[in-house]
């Protein structure tokens, strides 16, 4: 079986397994294996990405993960939100792993359009809801965007 790579942004309250592969595929947990656990049930989940891209998305299982970074998290991190960006991020890609990259990005902006769709303009409140409606969380999401990216530059 494939190794899936992947690094671990280490905060002191949160941690974010976020794979290399799958530029998205990320989730937290309070500590390494809590964060595991979750980037493995999610991957269904993010298989329809994958999909979308035309993409073959791997069989997950937590023992086919491999950890191949450890980034020190900071405040965001423990905010809940993936700060860092790991090394292998920054090597150049050739032209099909650009191209790959392209397509999954692409498949995700079209899969966050559809959501916001069929939406309803007021989400449920909740202790956890946070108290955003709709447009404003799909707000929050594009303007938080080029912000982590400028941040990490």
């Amino acid at each position: 079986m494939t190794k899936t790579p992947l690094y671990l942004e280490v905060g002191a309250k949160r941690v974010f397994a976020c794979s290399l592969d799958w530029p998205g595929w990320c989730r937290s947990g309070r500590g390494e294996q809590e964060a595991l656990r979750a980037l493995v049930d999610s991957a269904p989940r993010y298989a329809e990405v994958a999909a979308r891209a035309h993409q073959r998305f791997p069989k997950v299982r937590e023992d086919g993960l491999e950890v191949v970074e450890r980034i020190k998290g900071t405040g965001t991190t423990d905010f809940g939100a993936p700060g860092k960006v790991a090394k292998a991020d920054w090597e150049p890609l050739d032209q099909a792993g650009a191209d790959r990259l392209k397509a999954i990005l692409q498949a995700s902006w079209d899969l966050l359009d559809e959501v916001v769709a069929e939406a309803p303009p007021a989400l449920k409140k909740g202790p956890r809801g946070g108290g955003r409606d709709r447009d404003d969380v799909f707000r929050h999401v594009l303007a938080a965007e080029p912000r982590m990216l400028a941040r990490s530059g």
